[in-house]
């Protein structure tokens, strides 16, 4: 099941937070990472976001988050992220097709570390196209895919 996430409760942001750590610590290994910001995120920018967070929820565990950027130009998938135990369970489609659902754009943006092969294949998937590469000041190598609809 997909639901709003309330993120300005504490209790919400602590949970969506503890997802986004265990999901990133992964990624931070694929993209042989050792500085790498989204695990330094803190809990107050989940608290004070103007972005929508939506989780899939899998036998009452928040299982996967998706956090969404919309403006009447576009959507960006700002992070979409799983907990490794629910990992190659489709849930991660499951939260790209809600947000195609859900949100009137003529453009879907998102990025990711180029050596991100699952999150790239998926997004592939889904019809995204890539846009940019560049290298970030942490070392990290990351792409740009848009869905132009």
């Amino acid at each position: 099941m997909i639901k709003k996430l309330q993120h300005t409760s504490k209790e919400i942001a602590t949970e969506i937070r503890s997802v986004f750590q265990v999901s990133y610590a992964v990624e931070a290994k694929l993209l042989k990472a050792v500085d790498f910001p989204p695990l330094k995120r803190p809990l107050e920018s989940f608290l004070n976001s103007d972005n929508h967070f939506f989780g899939y929820i899998k036998k009452n565990e928040l299982a996967a988050v998706v956090e969404i950027h919309h403006t009447t130009k576009h959507t960006h998938i700002q992070s979409l992220v799983v907990a490794p135990k629910f990992f190659r369970q489709g849930i991660a489609s499951q939260l790209i097709k809600f947000v195609f659902d859900s949100y009137d754009s003529d453009i879907f943006m998102v990025e990711t570390g180029v050596e991100n092969g699952p999150a790239t294949t998926l997004y592939r998937k889904f019809g995204f196209k890539e846009v940019k590469q560049w290298d970030t000041d942490h070392g990290v190598r990351k792409v740009k895919f848009e869905r132009r609809i």
